[in-house]
Order: structure tokens, then C-alpha cells, then sequence
């Protein structure tokens, strides 16, 4: 998998790829991670990128131009599945989203700043625009991190054990039970005496159980 992120603050983008999982799989090649500074393809000597929006009001825009040049730059070079555009006003990013783009080859992910981009930018390019919650952030650079995050820990090979994205949060539409670990008494507090029985039909069931128990106590929205 590819994934180029354009953007107008890289240094924002580069310690979630320098660490851990994300590092790993870099690594591995099973991903490459390229960012591309939208300043670059700017016009002018002051490297604009943004201008006011027609119509007046407060905030700058992101221009249609450099954009243009970036995305048209890459789409010459490769075939994309998707072209992301990251937005407060886009779809909730969900397990599912996720799901699907792990199994794409080249993604885009544009980053949105100030006031966002001209709408022709959306209008002629954009597949997908994905928000990362309810909440406005200074630019979509940390939401482009979530994102890709969420997209390269399901690639085959990321994670040193496949199946625990498989029993993750969210993958069957339930929230995860409760996990324990050692010692299995401390302080008065046992873990449940299931989980030591080794019988491992008996421990799914209750894992069943807590899962669906948690999910009705705490996002029953999702039943």
C-alpha cells in the first residue's frame, strides 16, 4: 500500500511514522508513507497556498491551483482507489471505513486548514471525505495520522499476532470485554476464574457475554 498526504504543515505528520507499529510496517514495506508539501507547488515568491474567500467572511481558503498541481503530479505517476479529503463536515470514520481502506493500494489524503479548501478542489477530485469526530482542529493533519493509523495496523503482516485486529473494538459491532493479565490475584481483585479454567469454549462464551454487556451499558447505539 501507498499513501501520499498533502499538506501545508509536514513537520506536523512526521514523528507518527517515525514510531512503533507505523515505523514497523514502513519499515517491512508493507506501506509507504510519502508527504508532499503543498507550498511546494505554489505560485509566487511568498509560497501562497491560501487567499480570502469570494463573497467575504473571516478565515482564508485553500486555492484550487496548488492543489491542482500536487494531486495531478501524482495521479500522472499512478492509478488511485481514493482520494481523501480530511474535513470536520465529512463521513464519521468507523471500523468499517477503515476495513475497506486497508484493502485499497494507493491513497490520497488531502488535508484540509484555515477554512478548508475551494469547493472545485472537492468537486473534481475528492472520493471520500472522512471526519474524525464532532470537533473542529486547527488542520487535518492530525486527522490524516488517525486515519492512516487505523488503515495500516489491518494490513497482513503489521501486527505480530493477525488475529487481534480481528478482535478489535468496533469489528463486530461490539465494544471488546474486559482483558486481565498477571498477577491473577493483587490486592484483593481476582481475575475471573474462567479465564485461568483453560477451557476455551466456556472463556469465549463469557467473552461474548461481557462484550455484549459492555456495548448495552456504554454505546447501546451501536446494537
Amino acid at each position: 500500500m501507498r499513501i501520499d498526504i498533502i499538506t501545508v504543515l509536514p513537520e506536523l505528520l512526521t514523528s507518527p511514522f517515525e514510531a512503533s507499529i507505523l515505523k514497523r510496517a514502513i519499515d517491512k514495506g508493507l506501506v509507504e508513507v510519502q508527504l508532499h508539501n503543498l507550498r511546494d507547488y505554489s505560485t509566487g515568491s511568498y509560497n501562497q497556498v491560501d487567499d480570502y474567500q469570494f463573497g467575504g467572511g473571516a478565515g482564508m481558503v485553500l486555492m484550487i491551483e496548488p492543489i491542482d498541481k500536487c494531486i495531478s503530479k501524482l495521479m500522472a505517476e499512478r492509478d488511485y482507489d481514493e482520494i481523501i479529503y480530511l474535513t470536520p463536515d465529512g463521513k464519521t470514520l468507523n471500523q468499517q471505513t477503515a476495513n475497506e481502506l486497508s484493502l485499497k493500494k494507493n491513497i490520497i489524503m488531502l488535508c484540509g486548514h484555515y477554512k478548508g479548501v475551494d469547493q472545485r478542489v472537492r468537486d473534481k477530485f475528492i472520493t471520500r471525505e472522512i471526519s474524525i469526530g464532532d470537533y473542529v482542529l486547527s488542520g487535518g493533519e492530525l486527522a490524516a495520522a488517525v486515519v492512516a493509523d487505523s488503515i495500516i495496523r489491518l494490513l497482513p503482516g503489521v501486527l505480530n499476532d493477525e488475529t487481534s485486529a480481528l478482535t478489535d473494538t468496533f469489528q463486530d459491532n461490539l465494544l471488546a470485554p474486559p482483558v486481565y493479565t498477571r498477577p491473577s490475584s493483587y490486592k484483593g481483585m481476582d481475575v475471573p476464574k474462567v479465564l485461568l479454567s483453560g477451557n476455551f469454549p466456556e472463556i469465549e462464551k463469557w467473552r461474548e457475554a461481557q462484550a455484549l454487556k459492555r456495548t448495552e451499558e456504554r454505546r447501546p447505539d451501536l446494537l
